[in-house]
């Protein structure tokens, strides 16, 4: 017999295969720099996986950039 009912077993599944936004926007970006590390030379796939962030960040106003170093800086523990 199994530890869990039919229903508990059911939450259990929904909840271990719940992925948060985060997540899923990390795992798209994997996807994407997968296909373009294929589809373009190797030195051309870094600079778009390494410059795109990178020009996120520069538009950026400082005050986001402070905030943002806060918010970073407070989840590492500092």
């Amino acid at each position: 017999m199994h530890p869990f009912s039919g229903q508990r077993a059911a939450v259990a599944a929904k909840e271990a295969t719940y992925m948060s936004k985060n997540a899923k926007i990390a795992t798209g970006g994997v996807v994407v720099g997968l296909i373009l590390w294929i589809w373009l030379p190797w030195w051309a796939a870094l600079l778009i996986i390494l410059g795109v962030p990178a020009a996120a960040y520069l538009a950026l106003d400082p005050a986001q950039r402070r905030r943002l170093r806060r918010v970073t800086r407070k989840e590492l523990g500092r």
